[in-house]
């Protein structure tokens, strides 16, 4: 299983220095692990930086992996993780819902740098 954070998905949609560290597991849908908390980051992005139906068109190529939603078990254990790591509120949702799974967890969200499980890619420039 494949895990894309929104990082990864937006230098992918921008094809950024890093956009083929993330086409593979975003084009294997059947893989790919989808948190709630990334549409909306990636939703919100897009809306900014374009306009609502292609924020409305990514949402719907990620909707092509497992979209899974926030319950209070991921929740608790986010917070654990976000404890234990020092990650932020959506990083932690992020990192929780990749364990869940076994997943992979596709960066370059250095916050993540060292974590296990985690494929990290350095990010080269802001998106």
């Amino acid at each position: 299983m494949n895990l894309v954070d929104s990082s990864g998905w937006i230098e992918f949609l921008v094809d950024g220095p890093n956009a083929r560290s993330f086409e593979r597991p975003i084009n294997q849908t059947d893989s790919l692990i989808v948190p709630t908390i990334a549409l909306h980051e990636v939703y919100k992005y897009v809306l900014r930086q374009r306009n609502r139906e292609s924020a409305l068109q990514v949402v719907a190529t990620m909707r092509q992996g497992k979209v899974v939603d926030l319950n209070e078990n991921l929740a608790i254990e986010a917070a654990e993780l976000g404890a234990t790591h020092g990650l932020p509120l959506a990083d932690s949702i992020i990192y929780a819902t990749a364990a869940a799974f076994d997943a992979t967890l596709w960066t370059q969200d250095s916050d993540f740098e060292g974590l296990d499980g985690v494929e990290y890619q350095p990010k080269h420039g802001a998106f």
